[in-house]
Order: C-alpha cells, then structure tokens, then sequence
C-alpha cells in the first residue's frame, strides 16, 4: 500500500517520481490501482456488516445486569453503577464496555474493591468437586490446567495461597488466561515479596484484565 499527502505529492520533485510509480505497477500482474470508493465497495463486500447479537447499550437495566453483573467476580453493583452512569455507542465493544466497568470499579472505595479481591476463588481448589466458582471462573482455571493439579502441586499452591492470603487478606488472583501453571507458581511467590500497598494495586490490575478477558469472549474488540 503507497499513501499520497495530495499537498507533498504534487510538487515537481515527487510528481515525476509518481508517474514512473504509476507507470511501472501498470505493467506489473496481480496489481490493483483502486480509487478510494473503489477500496470502500471492495470492502463491503469482502466484509460486509454483521449487526451483533448483543448491544449493550440498547439493553434494558435488568438484562445488562443480568449479562455482565458477574464480569467482576460476584460483584453485581459494578455493572449497575456502569448501567447508570448511561452507556454510549462507544461502550458497545469489549474494550469500550470494559472501560465502563473499571472506571466504576477504580472509583469504588478500597473496601469495595477488597470485596471483589476477596470474592475470587483459590487457584489451588480443585474444580472439578467446587459448585461455588462462577462459569467464568471455572473456564479461565480450565485454560491452565489447574483443574489437573497433582497432590504435591495442589499442596503447593495451597500452602502458598495460604501464606498469601493470611500476608495480604485477599486470595492471590492472577489472569491465568495469559499465564501457565509454572508462570504462575513464579508470580505467587515473587509477589509474596510486595508490601501490601503495592500488592492490592496489582491484584485490582490482575481483576481489571481478567473482566476484560471476560468481555472479549462475547463482545467484538
């Protein structure tokens, strides 16, 4: 692809450059000299509009907390201060709705936002036997094999855990979507190292992306 700035390009010294350009690609196979509704009608249809299933902001208050109240884990309030704050067009995407959710998330007291840390489950827990882990929760802990700990590697991160929750007061979270069970055994213990100052900020970090994990599942990007 070759972009033109129409003021640069029709100066002498470039204009002639353009031509031999032109004149050459014209000779050449497999080689399209497009205009701009050209490109825009090719597009439509290569790709043409999908209307989405879900809009979220054309959705009543009761089916959008209905739909995202357990993005942050069993934190239903979050969705309904987003809802409130009135939803735009713009907040129809994944990355659009997620900044809807987090702003209100971010804006929350630190006792608020402890209740979410404290709603996340224990990564050492085996899912198979939980009944209390949200569909997400179970499918996120799925994707890194943390339903396939052996009895040393639960015990493990059931000692660590332990530590981590007693040190900080809330469980460790981590977005086990972008990690392994060895990534994550590293993160816990060098973690174990933070103040809990700085420790409650990454865990609010941690949350914020697995809620936009979340999104990304269903909502376009």
């Amino acid at each position: 692809t070759v972009g033109l700035h129409c003021r640069l390009i029709g100066r002498p010294g470039r204009i002639s450059s353009l031509v031999r350009f032109i004149n050459y690609i014209q000779g050449q196979d497999k080689v399209w000299v497009p205009t701009r509704l050209e490109i825009a009608l090719h597009w439509k249809k290569t790709h043409p509009y999908v209307k989405p299933d879900l809009i979220p902001s054309q959705l009543d208050r009761e089916t959008f907390i209905s739909r995202f109240g357990l993005i942050f884990e069993q934190s239903s309030w979050i969705a309904e201060r987003a809802f409130d704050g009135e939803l735009a067009p713009a907040n129809n995407t994944a990355h659009g709705l997620h900044f809807a959710l987090r702003t209100q998330f971010r804006a929350a007291s630190d006792d608020e936002r402890l209740k979410v840390l404290v709603a996340h489950p224990n990564l050492a827990r085996k899912l198979a036997v939980l009944t209390c882990l949200t569909a997400e929760s179970t499918n996120e802990h799925l994707s890194s094999d943390l339903d396939m700990l052996t009895d040393e590697e639960r015990e493990i991160f059931t000692d660590l855990n332990e530590k981590y929750t007693t040190k900080f007061g809330f469980p460790f979270i981590i977005a086990v979507k972008d990690n392994t069970k060895a990534s994550i055994l590293d993160a816990i213990k060098r973690r174990l190292e933070n103040d809990r100052e700085n420790e409650f900020q990454i865990a609010c970090t941690q949350v914020e992306r697995i809620t936009y994990l979340r999104l990304k599942a269903f909502l376009l990007d």
